[in-house]
């Protein structure tokens, strides 16, 4: 038989084992990472083609107006990534250039917003017809939808030249009967509090705005 002695010391030397074990597996559970979140599931994507007004030029990326969409759409339920295809300076060839490129990001709809740099530098509104024409017959060739985005141009460079670039954006729409909005920057241009110092490029609530111009334009090309 054992002397108590030495049983106390086996009973305290279980008892420190499993306080030590104990304390193992409590730390392990407090220094297990949380749960990671879940990525949004998205079902579908829509690419903002364009210039600097796409990009978002002089603003945070999130607050140009493809993300702005995006959130807007994620909120309303319409599990959509909107892809931020803007590229600061392009004119309408430079857009029907990188067209097959577009392409490769599997678009379901593309929301083009092209031309005004075409103006700016007094590019033949013709050919910049014949441009958007030829990027949206390549897209409706691959069963992508499209949503055009119209423009205007300032009054200096001639009434005769104004009245030209305004027409290409209707006349293309109807001739591939696609959605047109009217005006991309509608109550925007021309309003100093909401666009940056250049005149031109819109700020962060002059692209909340443009993002509401635009939303109501894509739920219907969603909804089909």
């Amino acid at each position: 038989m054992e002397k108590p002695s030495s049983i106390l010391k086996m009973l305290g030397l279980i008892t420190i084992v499993t306080l030590v074990l104990t304390g193992c597996e409590n730390g392990a559970e407090q220094a297990a990472p949380p749960p990671r979140e879940k990525a949004p599931a998205y079902t579908k994507t829509i690419v903002a083609v364009g210039d600097s007004l796409t990009e978002g030029l002089g603003v945070l990326e999130e607050n140009a107006y493809p993300a702005r969409l995006q959130r807007k759409l994620n909120a309303n339920g319409y599990p959509y990534r909107v892809v931020n295809a803007g590229i600061s300076g392009e004119t309408s060839s430079g857009a029907l250039s990188r067209i097959n490129w577009i392409l490769t990001l599997k678009p379901d709809i593309v929301i083009l917003e092209t031309g005004a740099n075409d103006g700016l530098r007094g590019v033949d509104p013709a050919l910049t017809e014949k441009n958007i024409d030829q990027i949206i017959r390549i897209l409706k060739n691959r069963q992508v939808a499209v949503l055009l985005a119209g423009m205007q141009m300032v009054g200096n460079l001639g009434e005769g030249f104004t009245t030209a670039f305004a027409g290409i954006y209707p006349a293309v729409a109807k001739r591939h009967n696609i959605p047109l909005i009217p005006f991309f920057l509608e109550g925007v241009a021309g309003e100093p509090s909401l666009n940056q110092a250049d005149g031109i490029h819109p700020t962060a609530e002059g692209y909340r705005i443009v993002t509401e111009t635009v939303y109501p334009h894509v739920l219907p090309l969603i909804k089909k």
